[in-house]
């Protein structure tokens, strides 16, 4: 990646508060929506300038399907519509959406102020077709109780896994990001023992230690989502998963949202979880938590955002460099993969 790339803000500490919007984008108002995300780091300047210090910054991703109607360059060659995945008990849903916006700072009002400014925006262009309100729980946990997000890389390694290098010359500095909304059954996984939901994991509660791989089942949560390929190399993707819920109305979840430079990592670590390794052993995190949403959006970088598609970009061919049985399979671009031991969460 050269150094005159500016990506967008997707390596950042964990925040205390996010909004996640996704969008689908009216037929007629692509351009609007072009403009809208070309003025994006101008609302994020204006919004983040009341508070500095709280660290306001806002990540914009765009489908598949909004990509051809939206731009006149090749597709980035890993961007497709998020296949649906059905095992034999649970399902990986595949949703609407257009447009991504990931939200974060120190304080909800940051998020909520710069989300009111999008939506006036694109009042007449978009319409919301989910929206989170997620929030930093106790210690960094998620509604179940343990720590989530302790295995990100970080530094070079973090960059290596998010960003899109030489595999995509005309995207380099780019992302993919996968969200997933999930609804927890809190009274189901509480009535279970603390032992038993560390089995389901794959680490302690209290102290958020891996167990070891004598101790850790094949169907736990990170057993299943660590992913190696043939020649043994793990496979990383940078989480920032939120908490969310309203006691209302009894409703508990997870905000799922997983970065990475190529988006098979996070479909395989769903074939795992959904479909099982081998098929059957699926995760048993899924006995209770359901997936209702699900979506896979690039990332560009923000320069392509605010200038529009580089030059380079913009050769004679319109199609994306991988066929489109690839990209309508969700055929992963980095071998085969096999999910071995340790870490995840």
């Amino acid at each position: 990646m050269t150094a005159s790339v500016q990506p967008q803000s997707i390596l950042q500490p964990p925040a205390r508060a996010a909004m996640f919007l996704v969008l689908t984008v009216r037929d007629g108002a692509e351009s609007e929506a072009v403009d809208l995300l070309a003025d994006l780091p101008g609302l994020i300047r204006s919004v983040r300038f009341r508070r500095p210090e709280d660290n306001l910054t806002c990540v914009a991703g765009i489908g598949a399907k909004a990509w051809d109607r939206m731009y006149d360059v090749p597709r980035p060659a890993s961007l497709h519509v998020l296949e649906e995945i059905v095992g034999d008990k649970h399902t990986a849903v595949s949703t609407p959406g257009d447009l991504l916006f990931h939200l974060r700072a120190e304080r909800m009002d940051l998020c909520f102020e710069l989300a009111r400014q999008l939506m006036i925006r694109l009042a007449d262009t978009a319409d919301v077709v989910d929206e989170v309100h997620g929030f930093r729980y106790f210690d960094d946990r998620d509604l179940l109780g343990f720590v989530d997000g302790t295995e990100n890389p970080e530094g070079n390694a973090a960059a290596a896994a998010v960003f899109v290098h030489d595999e995509d010359p005309s995207y380099t500095g780019s992302s993919y990001v996968i969200v997933q909304k999930y609804l927890h059954d809190l009274t189901s996984w509480n009535a279970i023992s603390v032992r038993e939901q560390e089995l389901v994991i794959g680490r302690t509660k209290l102290d958020d230690i891996e167990l070891p791989d004598a101790d850790k089942p094949s169907n736990s949560h990170v057993e299943l989502n660590t992913i190696v390929d043939d020649d043994g190399v793990e496979h990383d993707i940078i989480r920032d998963n939120m908490a969310f819920g309203e006691v209302g109305s009894d409703e508990f979840g997870t905000y799922f949202i997983g970065y990475a430079a190529d988006p098979g990592v996070i479909e395989q670590m769903l074939r795992n979880m959904f479909v099982g390794k081998p098929p059957g052993n699926h995760d048993r995190i899924l006995d209770f938590s359901t997936a209702v949403t699900g979506n896979l959006f690039f990332v560009p970088t923000a320069d392509f955002l605010e200038d529009g598609p580089p030059e380079t970009a913009a050769d004679d061919d319109p199609a994306p460099t991988t066929s489109t049985t690839e990209q309508d399979t969700g055929s992963l671009q980095i071998g085969s993969l096999r999910g071995t031991d340790q870490n995840e969460r």
